[in-house]
């Protein structure tokens, strides 16, 4: 067999096929792009959704898991059901709009994309998933967010 260390030519074929072999994995593993109605996560299409559900599952799910019962592995991605953290959704549109640890920025002026643009969401969105999973997944806290108040949490951060 080929070295491709010594080969050019082999090297080639090997970068080639690492680069066919990674798109395929893209095309059939990728879950739900940050990105709804986009076939790639690089794609920079905007969400186009306002419902709290919609946007769970194409963006908090692959972390947080379908049932919200969290994840451990590459990383700890915490569970949100059944969580009295919570009843707090001053606490939850912080963590969205600035995220925290492991968990990426969502709001628009703390976002930071990796490789392509940032997945934003509008104060409208950030309000309707937090409302959709506060009342989800075991969750009964019924007061509800408004995006007014997501962004005037917004506007007291740097």
């Amino acid at each position: 067999m080929n070295n491709p260390l010594r080969n050019p030519a082999a090297a080639g074929r090997l970068c080639a096929g690492i680069a066919l072999g990674l798109v395929w994995m893209n095309a059939m593993f990728a879950g739900p792009s940050a990105r709804a109605g986009s076939m790639g996560f690089l794609d920079s299409a905007p969400l186009g959704t306002t419902d709290g559900r919609q946007i769970y599952v194409h963006i908090c799910q692959g972390c947080h898991m379908p049932d919200a019962q969290g994840a451990v592995g590459a990383g700890h991605f915490p569970a949100l059901a059944k969580d009295p953290a919570l009843g707090s959704r001053q606490y939850m549109a912080l963590t969205i709009l600035m995220g925290k640890r492991n968990m990426p920025a969502f709001g628009a002026k703390h976002a930071i994309g990796f490789g392509g643009p940032a997945a934003v969401l509008s104060e409208v969105q950030i309000a309707a998933v937090i409302n959709y999973v506060r009342t989800h997944f075991g969750n009964h806290y019924t007061d509800p967010i408004t995006a007014a108040e997501v962004s005037a949490l917004d506007q007291g951060t740097p």
